[in-house]
């Protein structure tokens, strides 16, 4: 099943837009993924793991309690948590390509 529209009505709705003072161009996608305040959270988040893993040490004769195969998994983590968060806002998006 399609819907189709003539160009008359494609140019009524441009030039509508125009009359407004709105662009005819929609965005078809979400911002860029560096540009999302969840990729800075992400980063602070991964910079933050790798941090308290290096510093975390023997103090107190214990032996390293926070390990590098540890920290690697929690950084893992939070890529899964990240690629998640995108899907969603790429899901969220109005119009989709092919459809």
């Amino acid at each position: 099943m399609s819907v189709s529209t003539t160009d008359h009505t494609l140019r009524e709705d441009s030039q509508n837009a125009a009359a407004l003072g709105a662009s005819a161009h929609r965005s078809l996608e979400t911002k860029a993924a560096f540009r999302t305040t969840e990729f800075a959270v992400y980063l602070v988040a991964v910079v933050g793991v790798l941090v308290a893993s290096h510093l975390v040490g023997d103090a107190d004769g214990r032996g390293d309690v926070f390990l590098a195969d540890k920290a690697w998994f929690y950084i893992a983590l939070l890529t899964i948590g990240y690629m998640v968060s995108r899907g969603l806002a790429k899901a969220g998006s109005c119009e989709h390509h092919g459809a």
